[in-house]
């Protein structure tokens, strides 16, 4: 065992390393890490990376001011009466190591139920139980394992993005470096000789390799820290060629002014260095960019009811202000913090803390955003306007991800490794052959082919193109949960459609009523209860009956696929299938029905007249020629005949589907080998959506918000299917183009550094040059594609 090096953070132990367990640590502080691992069965941290911990600062009394309430809350995203949540920013995040750890904080404290760590925003989001601990206690336990949070009430009221400030630094490092070893490097280029004297000469070349090691050993290290975990996981990764063509300059070099060979390569080993960083750079912030306009401006077309004077009106999220009093539904989400106003609330916050157990509120209660109601109609207050990043962070959370393919970054990896085998291997035969040649171009041939081939190109391409496509959908209408969903739109080759308030608009359908009058009070109770539901044909019957008075109901239930049953003081009202309400009647009607009873006495029915989104009939033709198309209801067979007329002759027709039925005949077609997109409206569709290879629900003025969809589409869009998949296609093939495009450089590159014609620092420049090309050729590009869209 080292005892000048400590094993927990690496760092030297000094002339007094504290020993335990015949292992030495640096501080005390290391040393009470390691006993808390050690004591909780969690050492394995250290198997994952050498000395991968911090060393714990001093944290007595830092973090008193958790005690006030206020701050707390400002810090929180949710809290209840047993759970709390707070995403914490933790600057030491680096390695595999610290997200293993900060995924188990459960096993170090039993009353944090779950963390998950977003490794490229170096955050971690905790769930605790708040009656068994608190969020001081969280942020000391951070800090006692070396993971101290980064805490600004500034930062977390703003929503501001933590800058790598670390990119910046090395960047300025290695451009410092860069720049005075090209001037150290005049004289001998110039060859002026009246200068360049014996004794000037030597202390000049040890300048140029003092300077490099900053250069090397700061500003490149994170290219030899990927190379060697890639290399440890028996993974050739692109930073694999980088760190060899680095190492290969460096030690080259001062082997050549070690034995007065030469002045070396110096100057291009921070050039190459500088160009790397200065193109990670640029990808950095161009992401950044794309990202910012994905989190901030990709807004969910999801709209709420706004009471105003009594009337109510249908609004967009985004246009909520603080002190708006909202209605929110049966199943909707409640989209910002609020008071609960009026009504019985029920509120599922499985979608914010994964937890099931739907939570009682009162009037005067605080209710948060990502909340759904599961029980009736309520009013709640709202106290701030729509964080719109938040719903993003909260459609994307990993509770509901499901891994339905692999990415396209794991196939872009894949060719990645692939190339770097082949460049490697070039480079080597390369290097044989010149020794034997010409041993004096034998190096600069190695080192201009590992520099000049690099598939940083390659590895960029896939990222840009999808990011600008999912801001350039979002700006048309069509939401998409991630990147790796464009890939599978490409890939699909099944269609499957529901058709109540999917391909049926609710706003122009019309019913008529058959059967027994009701009375007043009934009346007013069916309408307070569709009032209360999201369902398509509740909401068009909402909108036809008259004005009547609205009652707060005693109970509200909605039975997925079957009905609502509302009770008010004696009456009990069951809308929805002839079966749910107890209707014997065996006359076969040819159009869609919604059945009334009352206190277990049938009614009546309104019988619905469907009126079929504008472009339908279009957009089936345009579908045909590629896909398989099949239209599933829950209906009866009425809309047979009109569908046939309307859609293509091999549009598979099915009629009365539970939701359970949809599942199964996706899962059926997709052990078939089919890849199916489901189009619903996120209601009873929700196990069909999830079942799918992509599901979109169709938002008409309607919260409702399920985490099973990979993709929003606003209904006035949804004629612009077609085109949306077939541009998710033509990503794919800009994909490709851009690797041909990198492939075809590369051959031009490495021809000439092959033939030794070019010099390794034009390599350095030209490297970030060609990553750069690719995000300019792909932003064009899609952006062309964007305006063809419009």
């Amino acid at each position: 065992m080292d005892t000048n090096t400590c094993y927990h953070c690496g760092d030297d132990c000094g002339k007094s390393p504290i020993s335990y367990q015949k292992k030495y640590f640096c501080c005390n502080g290391c040393k009470t890490v390691f006993e808390i691992f050690n004591e909780n069965d969690l050492t394995c941290y250290y198997d994952l990376q050498n000395a991968p911990g911090a060393i714990p600062k001093e944290v007595e009394g830092k973090y008193d001011f958790f005690s006030q309430e206020n701050i707390v809350e400002k810090l929180t995203e949710f809290r209840s009466d047993t759970i709390e949540i707070a995403t914490l920013y933790i600057p030491h995040i680096h390695c595999s190591s610290c997200i293993w750890i900060l995924e188990n904080l459960n096993k170090l404290n039993p009353s944090i139920t779950d963390s998950q760590v977003n490794f490229g925003k170096k955050t971690v989001r905790v769930t605790y139980k708040n009656e068994e601990t608190d969020l001081k206690s969280v942020v000391l336990l951070l800090s006692t394992i070396g993971y101290e949070p980064y805490i600004s009430l500034d930062d977390f009221s703003t929503k501001k993005n933590h800058i790598n400030r670390s990119l910046i630094y090395k960047l300025g490092v290695a451009g410092f470096g860069f720049g005075n070893i090209m001037f150290l490097s005049f004289p001998e280029y110039f060859e002026v000789n009246e200068f360049w004297l014996e004794q000037y000469k030597h202390l000049f070349r040890w300048l140029m390799f003092a300077l490099s090691l900053p250069v090397v050993f700061y500003s490149s290290q994170d290219y030899f820290i990927s190379a060697y975990k890639g290399l440890k996981s028996k993974l050739l990764n692109i930073d694999v060629p980088i760190a060899l063509g680095i190492s290969v300059l460096f030690i080259r070099s001062t082997v050549d002014i070690a034995l007065d060979l030469g002045s070396g390569f110096f100057d291009s080993l921070a050039g190459l260095v500088f160009f790397l960083l200065v193109g990670k750079f640029f990808q950095q912030k161009t992401y950044d960019f794309l990202s910012f306009e994905r989190d901030y401006k990709s807004y969910f077309p999801i709209a709420i009811t706004k009471i105003k004077n009594g009337e109510e009106t249908s609004v967009q999220v985004y246009d909520i202000e603080k002190g708006d009093r909202l209605l929110i539904r049966n199943e909707e989400l409640i989209p910002v913090d609020g008071i609960l106003i009026n009504g019985r609330a029920k509120i599922d916050y499985s979608f914010v803390s994964g937890e099931s157990q739907p939570v009682t509120k009162h009037s005067g209660d605080k209710l948060f955003a990502g909340g759904k109601q599961t029980s009736g109609v309520i009013e709640i207050e709202a106290l701030k306007s729509v964080e719109q990043s938040y719903l993003t962070q909260l459609w994307s959370n990993d509770v509901f991800n499901k891994n339905k393919e692999e990415s396209f970054k794991n196939i872009t990896n894949s060719i990645s490794k692939h190339f770097t085998i082949v460049i490697l291997s070039i480079a080597f035969i390369a290097t044989v052959f010149w020794l034997f040649y010409d041993a004096t171009k034998a190096m600069n041939v190695f080192t201009a082919v590992l520099i000049i081939a690099c598939p940083c190109a390659i590895a960029l391409s896939a990222p840009f193109t999808f990011g600008n496509l999912l801001r350039i959908f979002g700006n048309l209408k069509f939401y998409i949960k991630n990147a790796s969903v464009i890939e599978q739109l490409a890939q699909i080759d099944t269609i499957i459609f529901d058709k109540t308030g999917t391909i049926t608009s609710n706003k122009s359908s019309t019913a008529e009523y058959e059967g027994e009058l009701l009375s007043d009070s009934e009346t007013s109770i069916l309408k307070s209860s569709l009032r209360g539901s999201n369902h398509p044909l509740s909401r068009t019957l909402y909108d036809i009956l008259k004005a009547n008075d609205i009652v707060s109901l005693d109970t509200f239930e909605e039975h997925v696929g079957k009905g609502i049953e509302a009770k008010y003081k004696s009456k009990e009202l069951k809308i929805g299938s002839a079966q749910f309400v107890g209707n014997t009647n065996t006359d076969t009607i040819l159009n869609t029905t919604v059945h009334i009873s009352s206190n277990n006495t049938y009614k009546g029915k309104f019988i619905f007249y469907n009126s079929y989104r504008e472009g339908v009939s279009k957009l089936f033709n345009q579908l045909k020629k590629q896909f398989d198309l099949a239209i599933l209801s829950g209906d009866n067979e009425g809309e047979r005949e009109n569908l046939k007329k309307l859609l293509p002759s091999k549009t598979k027709l099915i009629f009365n589907q539970k939701p359970e039925d949809k599942l199964e005949y996706i899962k059926y077609h997709q052990s078939e080998g089919a890849k199916v997109l489901m189009i619903g409206d996120g209601l009873n569709d929700a196990g069909a959506l999830a079942q799918s290879d992509v599901g979109i629900v169709i938002s008409e003025d309607v919260n409702v918000f399920s985490p099973a969809c990979d993709a929003i589409l606003d209904a006035s869009k949804f004629k612009n299917l077609y085109n949306y998949i077939k541009a998710s296609k033509s990503a794919i093939s800009i994909i490709k183009w851009s690797f041909l495009l990198s492939f075809f450089y590369n051959v031009i590159g490495l021809y000439f550094a092959v033939t030794g014609q070019l010099a390794p620092v034009i390599a350095a420049i030209l490297m970030p040059l060609s990553s750069i090309s690719i995000v300019v050729f792909t932003t064009i590009a899609t952006n062309l594609l964007g305006r063809r869209l419009k």
